[in-house]
């Protein structure tokens, strides 16, 4: 659909009666541009908004809830931002509602709501979730596995909260590099900013954002001066979509990835949602702004082949 007919009038003038309860975070670390572009222009719209992302980078975590042995930072985090020695959670100095915690995407969503939100915010559980925008987008089943913000909404998602997950076709930047409003952070953060007003506007009243078990995955190609009119596509996982090869490399017994080609049917296999929706790879490459949706539910759906294989296996599970 075009951005037109996504972010209609209510969702551009989103007001304060509609302000939630928002925790961000990310596998870049807690002081992400992209981040905290975001954070900004989230508590610009009246949110109340909460960080608690990794000390440092931790992508490709996927969903990994790995928490730290040590009760402080062995090095410093991210940018240098806290220093070694400092606890292996706590406040930003210039910002007490964003926090680090030294562990993995998925752990640092676990920590917020058991320790953070609770003992520190004025919520204990947000009303929604936001995850990145990350560096790089995250495209395709497979993909989606291995991405720590993808890992850190869907651990969300798996305690009942509505998650969307953001990413982005930029490079990785201190926050403290941006200083101005006319660069691809602040306008992959304002893009942000009203695809989640779309989502909080047309929500029903006094209902959740998203369904009970349900999230969203949203990426980007590269944003430039005019992203206001830039397409935004309903797409599925499927599609167009990637899976890794693994490569020899130059010494011997080591081995490198590559995207395998041609593309395997077996990553882009539509079973579930609506076929006729375009993939969200092909789709970000054509320059336009994907929106996938996904349930926390893997089980396989009642079909033809599903109902097969249940008859086929019946003198096992019915011994």
């Amino acid at each position: 659909m075009r951005a037109s007919s996504f972010f209609t009038a209510g969702a551009l003038a989103l007001g304060s009666a509609n302000a939630l309860n928002i925790l961000m975070n990310n596998d870049d670390g807690f002081g992400s541009a992209n981040l905290r572009e975001f954070y900004k222009v989230l508590k610009a719209k009246g949110h109340n908004v909460w960080i608690v992302a990794p000390a440092v980078q931790q992508s490709g975590q996927g969903g990994r809830s790995d928490f730290t042995t040590y009760p402080n930072l062995t090095s410093p985090a991210q940018y240098d931002l806290i220093p070694t020695g400092a606890p292996s959670v706590g406040p930003d100095p210039a910002d007490s509602q964003i926090w680090y915690y030294n562990g993995t995407p998925a752990a640092c969503t676990f920590v917020a709501l058991d320790y953070v939100l609770p003992n520190f915010a004025n919520f204990s559980v947000p009303d929604l979730v936001v995850t990145g925008p990350n560096y790089g987008t995250n495209l395709g089943a497979f993909v989606w596995t291995l991405s720590g913000t993808a890992g850190a909404a869907y651990a969300a998602t798996s305690r009942s909260i509505p998650a969307i997950a953001f990413s982005a076709s930029n490079s990785a930047a201190s926050y403290k590099t941006i200083t101005n409003t006319t660069n691809e952070y602040t306008y992959v953060a304002e893009l942000s900013g009203r695809v989640v007003d779309a989502f909080v506007s047309s929500a029903p009243a006094g209902g959740p954002i998203l369904p009970l078990g349900y999230g969203a995955n949203v990426n980007y190609p590269r944003l430039y001066a005019n992203w206001s009119s830039m397409d935004i596509v309903q797409t599925r996982y499927t599609g167009g979509a990637e899976t890794d090869a693994a490569v020899a490399a130059t010494t011997a017994g080591t081995f490198t990835w590559s995207n395998l080609s041609p593309r395997s049917a077996g990553v882009n296999t539509c079973i579930n949602g609506d076929c006729s929706l375009p993939g969200e790879t092909d789709t970000v490459s054509a320059g336009k702004v994907s929106l996938s949706l996904y349930t926390i539910d893997y089980s396989a759906p009642k079909n033809c082949n599903t109902t097969a294989i249940v008859q086929r296996l019946k003198p096992l599970t019915e011994a």
